[in-house]
Order: C-alpha cells, then structure tokens, then sequence
C-alpha cells in the first residue's frame, strides 16, 4: 500500500504541475502541430526534426539524429538510478498528408483549439500523445529531481510509410527492459486502455489478363475469357463462405490465446447489437460461434476492392484485366513472408495465370498478459489516468512494434491518450485536450510503477 500512496501522490503531483503550466503546454503542443512533418511527400520534415530534437532536449534528454536511408529518426536518452529498469518510449514524428482541404473546418497546419479539443493534423497521431509522454518525462524531473528509470525515447519519421528502417534504428539502440508507446484511440467505450500487441499486415494486389483489349460482349462473350470471372473464382478458392482462408499454411504458425489473453477479451465491454446497428448491419462475418472482441485477435484475409480497371465506366464489355486489393492482418506466431509464400504457393498450384503482386508488410507483435510488467504498467497507467484501463490483448490494426518484439525480445505496451472519435488519418484529425492532461500524468505514474516493479 506504500508505494500505490506514493504513486497517488506523485499524480497529484503532476496534475498540479500540469494546471499551473497549461497555457505553456498547450503553446508548446500547437506549435509541434504546426509544423507539417508529412513522410510521404517530404513536406516539413527536415524542419521537424530540428524541432522534435529541440523538444527531446527541453524534456531533459540527451538528443540523436539517426540517420536512416530515408527520413531520419529521433533518439533521446536520459539515465537513470543505478540499477533502474530501461524504458523505451516509442512514439512517430511523421504525419499523413492533410487530404481534401475543402472537407477541414479549419487548416490542417493551422491548429484550432475549440470545444476542449485541438484540431490539426497530428494533433492525435502522433503528435499530441508522444509529447504527453516527454511532458510526463519533464514533470518528473522538475517535482522529483530526476527519473525514476533510465529513459529512451525514438521518435519514428517514417511510421506514416510503413517505417522502412525502424528496425535498423532498434538495432542501435542499447537493450530496454520494456517499451511503452502512445498510439491509436482508447477503447470504443471510452474506456482507457493499455494494450498488448497490434496485428500485423500483408498487402497485395491479384491481377487477372484477358484479351488484349477491351471486347463487346455480345461478339465476344462466350468466346473470349473473361478475366473478371476467373479472379472472383480464384478468390473464392482462397475462402470459403464459412470464413475458412483456404490457403496451406496460412495459419499453421498461430500460437493460439493464453489463459490472460482469453480472460482479458471476455470482460472486454461491447455492444454488438448497437455496434452493428449503427454500421446498418444485421450480423458479423462467418464463422457464427466468435465473439467480437475474439475475431480483432485472429487472422483474417480481406478484399479491398474489385476492379476491371474501366476508370468508374460500367460497358457491356468483356474486360482486358481484372484486378482485386487485398490485405491479411497477422497475428502473434504469424511472419508475413511465411504468409507471403503461402499464398504465391497457392496460386501457383492452382491459378499459376494469376499475377501476384506484393505491396507493404508488417509483421505482428504479442505481449503476454502473464509477462512481468504488465501489473505495472496497469497500476501506473490507473494512478494517472484516474481509472482502472482495459487490458486489450492486440489491437484490430496495425502498428510497427513487432521491431522492438522482434530486434529486442522485450515486451512492449501502449497505453493510449487520443479520444475514439480523433479521426487520425482524415479530415478534422483531433485530440481532446482532457486526454492530452491525463496522458502527461499518466507518462509520469507509468514510469514511477516501473521503477517500483524494477526494485
């Protein structure tokens, strides 16, 4: 009961801290906004990473420029008490491009603090959640005197382009203990959260040739293949309509739930009913006997969409080629180049005139409710957030983490500070500034439980 007194305290602490420097915080949180770091097209980047080593400096770290074959990553670090465990703080300085500009109520670059939010593009990813942690970071240092914990943090410039190089900046990385990061919303409820794992991903296109050109159907229909026809055949060769991918090998590698995990998702709160009321659906994808928050922790193989490639025009053609998106979401014991060659070895077998064409991976990453820091990061991330948070074995998306379970062997925790409704990657991007202050102090209050756990 000590140190949970101690914990209490300091969150106190740090919301005080936090109320007597908010108008400097919320400056300092809308001029990170400010600055476009968009990966994609290179707009800002360079000036964003002088201002992010700037903010890892003003936090009391040691800042680095890593330089990668793309853009650079941030690394910041800060010792701690001898003997104190090494926490990783991952966050991304990058951002999606702004998108269409008529559909913002206030310029992307430009944020706009109303309605107790801030909108922006970055504002919640990532921008708003990974400078909680930093603040978090310099309110310790300023009531304490110093941090609970040896600190790294490694702000990613390239997470919004599949972070190409992440794992060759963890390879330079000295060991952690754990790692924590700050993405995506709190559970749909509104619930906080702390979660285990992400899903990885696969995706690629399947391209069917026909004739040529296009042929009139009434001419060549019946004579000419279509290739239309033949993709959806071999699709539905892939899955059948129970839900089954069909594919050898596909999910031989699974490693199935753990005891923690399959408690975890039980108590997980979900209205099915008004979740899929609300999308104008009546039912869930085959199979019939899982539950919703089980089917987020599996495998799945989904079309994105089908084409013919007749720029939007419906003729009564028999189409040259026919073409279908498709991605697979992995899970923990899955590697998407297994995953890869199971389905190239599928085609080949079965519709070797099917052309494959692979496009980004990310592999899967899973931490075990049952690992040693879990109860840690659960109590810190209550004291500061003034809540008992969900445990949520995996997140239904994807996110690059599985470089730090891969290249490190630790376990690796997020522990969100966006809103649900913070529209990350569209128009209106927003964080709601209550999530902002809890995140600072539950950044400190993790790092503290941490510490205790290390003892």
């Amino acid at each position: 009961m000590k140190s949970l007194g101690v914990a209490m305290g300091l969150a106190a602490q740090v919301r005080d801290w936090v109320r007597d420097r908010e108008p400097e915080l919320l400056a300092e949180l809308g001029a990170w906004v400010a600055q476009p770091s968009v990966s994609r097209t290179g707009e800002g980047m360079d000036e964003a990473a002088a201002h992010g080593v700037e903010l890892l400096r003003r936090s009391g770290l040691t800042p680095e420029v890593v330089r990668t074959g793309g853009w650079p990553a941030l690394v910041g670090t800060a010792p701690g008490p001898p003997d104190a465990p090494h926490v990783l703080i991952y966050g991304h300085y990058d951002v999606q491009p702004a998108g269409p500009l008529h559909e913002w109520l206030s310029p992307p670059f430009e944020p706009d603090f109303r309605d107790g939010r801030v909108y922006g593009r970055g504002t919640g990813d990532n921008k708003g959640q990974h400078l909680a942690q930093l603040l978090g970071l310099r309110a310790l240092r300023e009531i304490t005197g110093g941090l609970p914990c040896r600190v790294t943090v490694l702000l990613d410039g390239e997470e919004e382009i599949g972070s190409p190089h992440l794992a060759e900046v963890v390879r330079q990385v000295d060991g952690p203990d754990l790692v924590v990061w700050s993405d995506g919303p709190v559970h749909e409820s509104g619930r906080a959260s702390v979660v285990l794992g992400v899903r990885g991903i696969i995706t690629f296109e399947l391209r069917v040739r026909g004739a040529n050109s296009v042929l009139h159907s009434g001419n060549w229909g019946g004579v000419a293949p279509n290739p239309a026809w033949r993709l959806v055949q071999v699709l539905a060769g892939m899955r059948d309509v129970r839900g089954n991918v069909l594919v050898d090998g596909f999910a031989d590698d699974v490693v199935p739930l753990s005891p923690g995990e399959r408690a975890a998702l039980a108590v997980l709160p979900v209205d099915v009913p008004g979740v899929l009321g609300g999308l104008g659906l009546s039912g869930m994808e085959p199979p019939a006997d899982l539950g919703f928050s089980e089917r987020l922790a599996g495998p799945t193989f989904s079309i994105n969409s089908l084409t013919c490639e007749d720029d939007g025009e419906h003729r009564t053609v028999v189409p040259n080629v026919a073409v279908a998106k498709c991605d697979v979401r992995l899970v923990g014991g899955q590697r998407a180049d297994a995953v890869l060659t199971a389905i190239r070895a599928h085609l080949t077998r079965h519709a070797p005139d099917v052309e494959l064409v692979p496009g980004g991976a990310m592999n899967p990453s899973r931490t075990l409710p049952e690992t040693r820091w879990t109860g840690a990061v659960l109590r810190g991330a209550a004291d500061g957030l003034g809540e008992e948070p969900l445990l949520l074995p995996a997140l239904g998306g994807s996110l690059p983490i599985a470089a730090f379970t891969d290249e490190l062997g630790v376990p690796c925790y997020g522990v969100p500070f966006a809103n649900v409704d913070e529209r990350n990657h569209a128009p209106n991007e927003n964080l709601v500034l209550e999530w902002f202050r809890r995140g600072i102090v539950a950044a400190a209050t993790v790092q503290r439980a941490i510490a205790e756990e290390g003892r």
